[in-house]
């Protein structure tokens, strides 16, 4: 009752659309509530979800979509996130299930390689490919004249940036919102490495303590493309053992290392954010070259097309708010919403300042269907 109290208040200052003000405020609880009981679930009926084969040319995508049980307003791409259960995620699946339920279908690709814990190029060239194919339309024709959409969180953000500045794909392309997203892969890999961040090189670094995995997760992510076999092995080895126990000694495998891997291993290691540039071009070519293809801050975001939605928690232990912030500028009339208390991609709001934000950003959501 006080979400909903809150949100209310909101809207009044807002002068929003009453309908809508309510429906959002399901909507939010709903996605809080994951697969337990709430007032949408109770007044919409259960979305149909199902597996299907997309065909792109030569390639063929395998995807899950969500259809509406009763309007369709609009199409989502929902990009899945760095976990071994890719799209069957049970949060993804419920969130899924939220916006499908808000009259959205849903479509959410394969991406083999989250599954393996690895972020890629090739995923950028997968959601610009199943973007092109829901701006057909071919399996609900209901949606036809629908607006389209692109969602991502965390490491996947990235990608999906990059696949919506496609030349082709940004025309059809209405909306983008980004949960816990990142605007560079140098202040990405500082923050991951060393724990700081700031947003504008002219400021002095700031410190926070970030999650330990997520260096083990870079490592897991590139292991396999450096050149020595040696080196892919021990790596390999690291990265489970540290993923898995983050205080796990390692001193057995890195003697072993050769040059590849040290300086895999010097990056790592670093915990001084003025040596990352340095560090980043000590990395084997083919690691340095993927960190390129993945890095949003190397294009001109100022061409962006689709409207912005970015999300972020100011205690985001992944990738700092400050990147969604930087994003924010370097997008025109990007739309951001900082949270204090988001645990990362976790959307929960933990306080009435924070609910009214996030209520906001669903309520931004909502509008971008069409009737």
């Amino acid at each position: 009752m006080a979400f909903i109290v809150v949100v209310g208040l909101g809207a009044v200052a807002a002068s929003c659309s009453p309908s809508r003000v309510i429906e959002a405020a399901r909507l939010m609880q709903d996605v809080a509530a994951g697969d337990g009981p709430s007032t949408l679930k109770e007044i919409t009926p259960k979305p149909e979800r199902r597996s299907l084969g997309h065909r792109l040319g030569q390639q063929l995508y395998e995807a899950d979509i969500y259809v509406p049980a009763d309007r369709i307003a609009g199409t989502i791409v929902l990009v899945p996130g760095v976990s071994p259960k890719g799209r069957d995620d049970e949060r993804l699946v419920a969130f899924a299930t939220s916006l499908a339920r808000a009259h959205f279908v849903v479509r959410v690709p394969e991406l083999s390689g989250l599954r393996q814990l690895r972020v890629s190029p090739g995923d950028t060239q997968v959601i610009a490919d199943m973007l092109r194919l829901a701006s057909t339309r071919d399996e609900e024709p209901s949606s036809s004249d629908k607006s389209v959409g692109l969602v991502a969180f965390s490491y996947a953000a990235g990608p999906a940036l990059l696949a919506a500045l496609e030349p082709d794909v940004g025309p059809v392309l209405d909306f983008v919102l980004l949960v816990g997203g990142y605007h560079s892969v140098e202040a990405l890999a500082t923050f991951v490495t060393t724990g700081a961040y700031r947003n504008a090189p002219t400021l002095p670094w700031q410190q926070a303590t970030p999650n330990p995995r997520g260096k083990w997760l870079f490592l897991l992510s590139n292991a396999d493309r450096v050149e020595s076999a040696t080196d892919r092995r021990l790596l390999q080895e690291i990265g489970e053992r540290k993923f898995d126990d983050p205080e796990a000694d390692i001193a057995d495998l890195t003697g072993q290392l050769g040059p590849e891997g040290r300086a895999i291993d010097a990056f790592l290691s670093n915990t001084d954010p003025e040596r990352v540039p340095d560090l980043i071009r000590g990395l084997p070519p083919s690691i340095q070259a993927d960190m390129a293809a993945l890095d949003p801050a190397r294009r001109d975001l100022g061409t962006f097309r689709p409207r912005l939605y970015l999300v972020h928690g100011k205690d985001d232990a992944v990738i700092p708010f400050t990147e969604s912030e930087v994003l924010s500028t370097a997008v025109p009339d990007a739309t951001y919403f900082r949270v204090d208390s988001l645990a990362h991609v976790d959307l929960g709001p933990s306080s009435w300042f924070d609910a009214v934000r996030l209520w906001r950003a669903a309520y931004l959501l909502l509008g971008e269907r069409e009737d």
